[in-house]
């Protein structure tokens, strides 16, 4: 997880000092001289106005990407963090024993309860999940 944060971050970065570099070079140059007109072809002039709408519709993209990105991981969170009801059925106990677990500390054979108990459950034993679906 923090290597996915770290190569986000390292291509953000990267982005920026290449806008920066191109910007930058870009402001040193002096006028250019306006195109000598042949005899049997027109030069076209180049649309300042295309470069600028390409610079912001990247900016606009990079920023619909980082909001969905935080918006998935924030609905992630959101889904990991919820109380699910873990009940174990013991061959020699009545009645089952109830834990309260997020759902991301549930494995396949054990769980970390809320109170930070880490529950191991037996081949003999069944176990029981409660609001994993919901």
């Amino acid at each position: 997880m923090i290597g996915k944060i770290l190569l986000t971050l390292a291509v953000i970065a990267i982005a920026y000092l290449m806008v920066r570099r191109d910007h930058g070079s870009r402001r040193d140059t002096t006028q250019p001289a306006p195109p000598t007109m042949s005899a049997g072809e027109p030069k076209k002039i180049p649309d300042p106005t295309l470069h600028d709408d390409l610079r912001t519709a990247s900016y606009l993209f990079l920023l619909f990407i980082v909001l969905v990105g935080a918006a998935l991981y924030y609905f992630r969170w959101q889904d990991d963090h919820k109380l699910i009801t873990v009940r174990l059925y013991s061959a020699d106990q009545a009645d089952p024993a109830s834990y309260e677990v997020y759902k991301y500390q549930l494995a396949e054979r054990s769980f970390t309860t809320v109170d930070g108990r880490a529950i191991t459950v037996a081949g003999s034993d069944r176990m029981e999940v409660i609001g994993l679906n919901d």
